[in-house]
Formats: structure tokens, sequence, C-alpha cells
């Protein structure tokens, strides 16, 4: 291999891993593994990673979004909360994961995101049943839902990892 490949598999094999890390926080993981392979085969001429390969992973990746979204839905759904609720869930995540990230750094975005989400289906809910049980199963049931897709969007990740791995290396 020249310095030139090799310097190319480096960055391809920090940015598959950049993907499948950025799944914890909410990012949509799958798409910059999937956007990875399509620039890695870009720039070899297909020769590793062909177009067969390139359409798995898209289906793999357009799958995982999905279901993420699904298990987080469905989640909050099940224990009763509301669409407001939910959309409350999706925004107080995103402010938590700002608002903590400085003070934790990454581990700060993470806790800022569950505990974000958490919160906003927590005030919904109460402002909306005005009882506490029901507003704290709801949002347990969207923090539940969270972790459930992105274990099941990670598991999806780090199977486009060793797809397109095995292409490279093959």
């Amino acid at each position: 291999m020249t310095p030139i490949e090799v310097v190319g598999l480096t960055v391809l094999i920090l940015v598959l891993f950049l993907g499948l890390f950025s799944i914890l926080f909410g990012f949509p993981g799958t798409i910059v593994i999937l956007l990875a392979g399509v620039v890695y085969s870009l720039l070899t001429g297909f020769d590793r990673i062909g177009l067969k390969i390139l359409l798995l992973l898209a289906g793999i990746s357009l799958s995982a979004e999905l279901l993420e979204f699904y298990l987080g839905v469905r989640g909050a759904a099940r224990f009763g909360a509301s669409k407001k609720s939910i959309g409350a869930s999706l925004i107080g995540a995103a402010a938590g994961a700002v608002l903590m990230t400085p003070f934790l750094f990454g581990l700060g975005t993470l806790i800022g995101a569950f505990l974000g989400g958490f919160l906003g289906t927590f005030i919904v809910e109460i402002m909306r049943r005005k009882e506490l049980k029901p507003a704290m199963r709801a949002s347990y049931g969207a923090v539940a839902g969270r972790i459930a897709g992105i274990f099941v969007k990670g598991c999806f990740a780090f199977a486009m990892i060793v797809i397109i791995l095995s292409a490279v290396y093959s």
C-alpha cells in the first residue's frame, strides 16, 4: 500500500467509528457510515466496495433510522405519552445535550440528551394530566424507547462497519 492509501484507509476507519459513536448522541450515524462507504468507493473507483454493497448499506441505514424512530415513538406511546410530549422529548433531548456538553463533554451530551428527553416529556405530561404517576410513566417510556432505538441502531451500524471493512480487506 502506498502512504496515501494508508492515510485514506485510516480516515475511513476513523469516520466509521465516529459514525458508530455518534449514534449514542442521537445523530444519524448510519448515514455517516454510508457516506463514508460511498466516498471511499468513489475514491477507489468502486474497486473494493461495489454498487451492490452500497445498495445493501443504504437499505440497512434506512431500516436502522426508521426502526430507531419507530421504537422511540412506540416506547413513549406505550406508556401513554401524547404527540406533544414526544415532540417535547425530542426538543428536550437536544437542549439537554447542548446544555450539559460544556460541563461533562461527551458524557454530558449523553446524560443531557436522556435527562432533557425525560424532562421534556415529564413537563408536558404533568401539565396535561395534572398527575405525577402517569407523567413519570410516560417519561420513562420515552427514555426506554430511546434506549431501545439506540441499541438497535448501534447493532445495525456495527453490521455496516463489518460489511465495509470486510469488503475493503478481502
